[in-house]
């Protein structure tokens, strides 16, 4: 048995029920994708099984699914409303079993919003089809189809949620303004009705509640700032998610530092949201708009530096974990270039104690005495982690540009807000997963002047009192 995934008492970081760090590590998948597809009518179990320890292998520890994908009209969780189809019943009852067996936890959201809005006029939610919900646009807010929304999630706590293997519940994914008419306190109604409602039946039939978040299409933080207090500080949920689709920069990239540069701010403005303790991560990142309104597939070579920058970005600059990049790819999974930078990853984290790291975000206050590098990071008294991106970009190839990978730069990083006194510095190669070098160096009044020697496109710096 798992044990379940709280907040780390004293750090915007997870730890497990035992008290051991836990980070996020993982990507979005999907029942109809290929590496999952074996689940519907049990057709190849063994498949599905063999990918989940591919993955775990891999540093993976959580995947981003939902209940129901909506893409086609084979994998409606319901149908009619209320009548749990028995096929999707059984292929989460194995995909449940399968991840308890390997160690995987799931960030598991009831509905595909996605396609549940653009193929309303199939959807069994519809009133035109028997449902409850006479438009779209009253999803969030149509007293039926809440009653629906709660019958789904307590058949699914009922069935599924006295397992670790739930990580959390995104109560909704991608909440928009559009699903409530445009209602201002849309967002915090559906949060204030929905999550005692959940937590109350967790609390009954297990004895404890699984973590809550709302996950949010990232531009909307720009286009209607009164979403940002329910989906960044609301009293009920534990921690916050968005989606970092940023247009011209992530959905559309045409280098690898500018999505890398973007992800350091997002993470970095959402930060500055939350007023508490609670933990953050982009649950949703890709290159959504070259995928899906320009029909491209990214090369491989680009697409996995543009994914390793990202989350490396992502995770130096105070998010918990380096993002879960939803695949925009043809066939709709990850490389295996992208796997191994999830092991890179993962393998760094031991160099941090994150369950005591109290983080703040360093990105603005870092100084670099090399302009051609870019710093990211995040600190505290104790402990910092600094990530250094080269700027240089190599020729264009089919209009997109890499990282300048050779040649060494030599430069020293002022880390501000360590306590003086003694520290080690561990040096992590992104690329190939491997520690690189380890000194002393010691902080005065002033900061920590970090000494970094880069001999390839990157470098991340664990920073410990000695």
């Amino acid at each position: 048995m798992l044990p379940w995934i709280t907040r780390a008492p004293g750090a915007p970081y997870f730890v497990t029920g035992t008290g051991e760090a836990w980070t996020p590590i993982g990507q979005n998948d999907a029942i109809t994708w290929p590496e999952l597809a074996g689940l519907f009518h049990r057709r190849d179990l063994p498949a599905v099984e063999q990918h989940l320890r591919h993955l775990r292998d891999h540093g993976v520890t959580c995947l981003r699914l939902m209940l129901e994908y909506a893409q086609g009209r084979h994998r409606y969780l319901e149908r009619p409303v209320g009548r749990f189809v028995p096929a999707m019943v059984q292929l989460w009852d194995d995909l449940f079993a399968l991840c308890g067996r390997v160690g995987m936890r799931v960030l598991l959201t009831p509905y595909d919003t996605f396609f549940t809005w653009t193929r309303w006029r199939h959807h069994p939610y519809n009133a035109a089809n028997g449902g409850p919900c006479d438009a779209r646009e009253q999803l969030l807010i149509c007293p039926a189809t809440r009653k629906a929304v709660k019958a789904r999630l307590a058949f699914a706590t009922d069935r599924w949620g006295g397992s670790g293997v739930i990580f959390a519940w995104d109560l909704w994914n991608e909440m928009h303004p559009a699903q409530a008419d445009n209602k201002a306190d849309a967002f915090a109604e559906f949060i204030d009705d929905v999550s005692p409602f959940l937590r109350e039946i967790e609390m009954r039939l297990h004895g404890k509640a699984h973590l809550q978040c709302v996950s949010i299409f990232g531009p909307e933080l720009i286009w209607k700032p009164w979403t940002v207090d329910p989906v960044f500080r609301h009293q009920c949920l534990d921690f916050a998610n968005s989606h970092f689709y940023e247009e011209g920069t992530i959905d559309d990239p045409r280098d690898t530092v500018t999505p890398a540069i973007a992800v350091g701010r997002l993470t970095q403005e959402a930060l500055r949201e939350i007023t508490d303790q609670r933990p953050f991560f982009d649950s949703e990142h890709g290159p959504i708009h070259h995928f899906k309104d320009r029909h491209r597939t990214l090369p491989e070579a680009f697409d996995d530096e543009y994914f390793r920058h990202m989350q490396w970005a992502h995770l130096a600059s105070g998010g918990a974990g380096g993002g879960m990049r939803w695949p925009n790819r043809t066939p709709h999974v990850l490389t295996g270039g992208m796997r191994r930078a999830q092991r890179a990853l993962a393998d760094f984290l031991p160099l941090i104690d994150w369950p005591r790291f109290d983080r703040r975000n360093l990105n603005d206050q870092l100084k670099v005495d090399n302009p051609r590098l870019k710093a990211f990071g995040c600190g505290d008294a104790a402990q910092a982690l600094v990530w250094l991106l080269r700027q240089d970009l190599a020729p264009a190839v089919g209009g997109l540009r890499q990282v300048v990978g050779e040649g060494e730069i030599v430069a020293a990083v002022q880390v501000p807000g360590l306590t003086s006194g003694p520290y080690q510095a561990t040096y992590w190669n992104t690329r190939e997963g491997q520690m690189t070098g380890r000194q002393e160096v010691t902080a005065a009044s002033a900061g920590l002047t970090l000494p970094v020697t880069l001999s390839g496109g990157d470098i991340a710096v664990a920073v410990r009192r000695a």
